[in-house]
C-alpha cells in the first residue's frame, strides 16, 4: 500500500492529498530516509511525519485497504 494511502486509513493524517503533499515536501521519513507518496509501506516499518513544529514517530503493526476509525489506531503504535 503507498505511503500516503496509509496515513489516511490508519488516519494519521486527515486527506490522502494532504499526505501526498508532506511527502512532496520531503516531511515524511519511512526508516529514516524521506520517501515520495508512492512508496510501499510494509510491516515493521517505522514512519516519521513533520507537522509543522510537531513530529509524531510511529511504527507500522498492520496493513488494511480499509478500516473504521476505530479500528485505526490497531494499524499503528507511537513510538517516543
Amino acid at each position: 500500500m503507498r505511503i500516503d494511502k496509509f496515513l489516511k486509513v490508519s488516519r494519521l493524517v486527515k486527506r490522502r492529498t494532504v499526505a501526498k503533499e508532506l511527502a512532496d515536501q520531503g516531511r515524511i521519513k519511512v526508516n529514516g530516509r524521506v520517501v515520495k507518496s508512492s512508496y510501499d509501506v510494509k510491516v515493521g516499518d517505522s514512519i516519521e511525519v513533520g507537522y509543522g513544529t510537531r513530529q509524531v514517530k510511529a511504527k507500522v503493526l498492520d496493513i488494511r485497504e480499509t478500516t473504521k476509525k476505530a479500528e485505526a489506531s490497531e494499524l499503528y503504535e507511537i513510538v517516543d
